[in-house]
């Protein structure tokens, strides 16, 4: 017993230098991606105003809900008064057709709408995902054949369809945003998670250290805790960097098709859904949330392949632009 003890404490001491090392690495390598880099910044600029949205509109003294019908003109169906939407110094890009409701303020807290939606579904399928894949992994036989079977249903499951029937019948009190972010973070991406974080720890729990921790009397929980969850973090935190962008996409579809985020409340996907008819007479209004969206995919597609790359540098990236790839062969 006392041999299992020095077994795990040499382990554990073997395992804390390369650790930060390896972080070392980590940040080395993704610093020398110049695209990852420029990603990093838009994706933090998005944040920082979605979190200053409240402050950026009180700047410019307008809110999102706030209607303005002297600033359209009826006579033409609702179009903005004025060159460029209406675009000055009390409305920063315009005001919205028909109701004349400030399109800068609606933008930066449908920023914080999608955003806050994909980012919560993303730790719901975290969690699900790692809880349900160790468990597997470490479980007898029967666990491992019901919690697969669990997974391979999610997995299969249409997200669309199932999400569709979900939105519609719950009742209107319940906070949208919130019921959005579970409902997506609930149907998909976690199943996908599971089996592979279920086929790392069957090959983690067969390593020399793990062996040594069980032999010494530590618990599955702890076991799971200690030794498994830092050989998991690589795999996770890259799916993690695919499912924000992906979550991202499937909130503005779910607004687009009228039962994700309800009204007054915007998202860029509810903008998109009333501007598809007025990119002839207003076309600010369709292409600014459009814009919006598309560089906040791109800017975290970016920089999770950035990020996949800089955890396992023998993986080739998906981009050609920017990787860094001469200056890390050369280093």
């Amino acid at each position: 017993m006392s041999e299992a003890l020095v077994t795990v404490e040499a382990a554990r001491t073997d395992t804390t230098v390369p650790a930060a090392s390896g972080a070392r690495q980590f940040w080395r390598r993704l610093r020398s991606q110049r695209a990852a880099l420029v990603a990093a910044v838009v994706v933090a600029a998005l944040v920082l105003v979605a979190l200053a949205a409240p402050l950026l509109t009180a700047l410019e003294g307008q809110d999102p809900t706030t209607y303005h019908p002297a600033l359209v003109d009826s006579a033409r169906g609702g179009v903005p008064v004025g060159p460029f939407g209406g675009a000055g110094a009390d409305h920063w890009l315009g005001v919205e057709p028909q109701t004349g409701r400030d399109l800068f303020a609606r933008l930066v807290y449908g920023a914080r709408v999608s955003l806050g939606v994909a980012i919560a579904a993303t730790v719901v399928q975290l969690v699900l995902g790692v809880v349900v894949g160790v468990a597997a992994g470490l479980g007898n036989r029967w666990v491992d054949l019901v919690l697969t079977r669990v997974a391979d249903i999610f997995v299969a499951m249409p997200l669309m369809v199932v999400a569709l029937a979900l939105l519609a019948v719950v009742p209107t009190a319940f906070p949208r945003p919130v019921l959005v972010a579970l409902v997506v973070g609930l149907v998909s991406g976690w199943g996908t998670l599971a089996k592979m974080v279920r086929a790392q720890t069957l090959t983690l729990k067969e390593l020399d250290y793990v062996a040594a921790a069980r032999l010494s009397g530590w618990g599955t929980v702890r076991i799971a805790r200690r030794e498994l969850l830092p050989g998991l973090a690589a795999p996770v935190i890259t799916f993690a960097a695919i499912l924000v962008p992906t979550n991202i996409t499937v909130e503005a579809a779910l607004s687009f098709l009228g039962v994700g985020v309800k009204p007054p409340t915007p998202s860029w996907g509810q903008m998109l859904t009333s501007a598809d008819v007025w990119y002839q007479a207003a076309p600010q209004y369709l292409l600014l949330p459009a814009g919006a969206l598309f560089a906040t995919v791109l800017a975290l597609t970016v920089l999770g392949d950035g990020v996949r790359t800089a955890l396992d540098p023998r993986a080739s990236s998906r981009l050609r632009v920017g990787t860094g790839r001469r200056k890390e062969a050369a280093s």
